[in-house]
C-alpha cells in the first residue's frame, strides 16, 4: 500500500478543521469518501492518527508528527504545480541547442533572437561545431542543425527535417586565374590547391566526395577550422576553398565566389533527440522555424541527399 498525496491533504484539511464532516464540505467531498481515506491513511501508517472527542476529533502524537510533514508535501506539491504551470506558458525552463558551423553562423541567429524576444523567460543556449561533433553531442541538446549528410550512426527515435537548401561555391582571390569566370568545372578547380576544413566537417565530405565521384583528386594543401579561417587562407593565396553561398552574402572585395559545375546542392537538416516527446520551449522553436521545414521522418529511415 502507497501513501496517496491526496489523502494527506484531505488529513491536513480535518487536522485543521478538527472535524470530519466540516473538512468532507470544505473539500466538496462526502463524509463518507473523507472517513474512508482516514481510515485508507492510518492503516498505511501502521498507528492511530486521532482520536474522536465529541464532535470532532483530536489529534495524537503520530498525527501532530504526520500533520507536520504532510503540510510540507502540501508545499512541495504547490511549487510543483507552479513549475508545471510556468513550463506550459513557457515561463520558465531551458532549450539547448547545437549547430554546425554555417547554420550557426548565419541561419540561426535571427531565430535565436526572435525566440528569445517571444518567450525572454526560457534560458536559451546555442553551441557550435562541426557535423560530426554536434551528432557526438546530441544527446545533450533538444535540437540540432546540421549541414552534413545523415548517417545511420544516429539514436532511432531521432526526428529528422530537411531544413534549408544551400549552394557550395569554390572561393578565390580577386585576381586569381578563375576568378574573372562564373563558375568553373570540377577538373579546372581540381588542378589548385584545395584549402580544406578541419575533418569532421559535412562540407569537406560533400566535397571530397563530389570531386572523388566525378574522378578527380583534389590535394588539401591545408586543413583550417571554420568558414572564416578558410576564406582568410584564401585571400592569402593559399588556395581555393569551399564555403556556403551564405558566407559569401555579405563579402566585401577581395574574395569571388564560383559556382561549382551545374552547382552544388546540399540540404541542412533538424535533428529532434526523442522526437515522440519534444518540450514545449522545443515545439514552440520548432514552430518559429515552420514555415522553412518540410514533413519530418524518422532517422532510421530518412536519408538527407547532399548533394540533391
Amino acid at each position: 500500500m502507497l501513501c496517496q498525496p491526496d489523502h494527506l491533504i484531505t488529513f491536513i484539511a480535518v487536522a485543521d478543521a478538527g472535524n470530519i464532516s466540516k473538512a468532507a464540505r470544505q473539500l466538496h467531498l462526502s463524509q463518507p469518501a473523507v472517513s474512508t481515506q482516514m481510515r485508507t491513511l492510518q492503516e498505511w501508517f501502521g498507528a492511530p492518527l486521532y482520536h474522536r472527542q465529541g464532535q470532532g476529533i483530536v489529534l495524537t502524537d503520530a498525527g501532530r508528527s504526520l500533520l507536520a510533514q504532510a503540510r510540507r508535501v502540501r508545499v512541495s506539491l504547490d511549487d510543483t504545480q507552479a513549475l508545471r504551470d510556468a513550463y506550459h506558458g513557457l515561463a520558465a525552463g531551458e532549450l539547448r541547442l547545437g549547430a554546425s558551423t554555417t547554420p550557426a553562423s548565419y541561419l540561426l541567429p535571427r531565430l535565436v533572437a526572435q525566440f528569445r524576444q517571444t518567450y525572454p523567460a526560457i534560458s536559451l543556449y546555442l553551441s557550435d561545431g562541426n557535423t560530426a561533433e554536434i551528432v557526438e553531442r546530441l544527446p545533450l541538446l533538444d535540437l540540432a542543425f546540421i549541414e552534413g549528410e545523415i548517417t545511420a550512426t544516429l539514436p532511432s527515435d531521432t526526428a529528422v527535417t530537411p531544413w534549408h537548401r544551400d549552394e557550395v561555391l569554390a572561393i578565390v582571390p580577386a585576381d586569381h586565374p578563375l576568378a574573372a569566370q562564373a563558375g568553373a568545372s570540377l577538373r579546372a578547380i581540381a588542378s589548385y590547391p584545395w584549402v580544406a576544413r578541419e575533418p569532421g566537417s559535412g562540407l569537406r565530405r560533400l566535397v571530397a566526395r563530389t570531386f572523388e565521384q566525378a574522378g578527380h583528386t583534389p590535394v588539401a594543401t591545408l586543413e583550417l577550422a571554420g568558414v572564416e579561417a578558410v576564406k582568410h587562407a584564401v585571400r592569402a593565396g593559399l588556395g581555393v576553398g569551399f564555403v556556403s553561398s551564405l558566407a559569401m552574402q555579405h563579402e566585401a572585395a577581395g574574395l569571388v565566389g564560383l559556382r561549382i559545375g551545374a552547382g552544388l546542392v546540399r540540404t541542412f537538416s533538424i535533428l529532434l533527440p526523442h522526437g515522440d516527446s519534444p518540450s514545449r520551449a522545443t515545439s514552440h522553436f520548432l514552430a518559429l522555424m515552420s514555415p522553412h521545414t518540410q514533413a519530418v521522418g524518422r532517422a532510421s529511415h530518412l536519408r538527407a541527399n547532399s548533394t540533391q
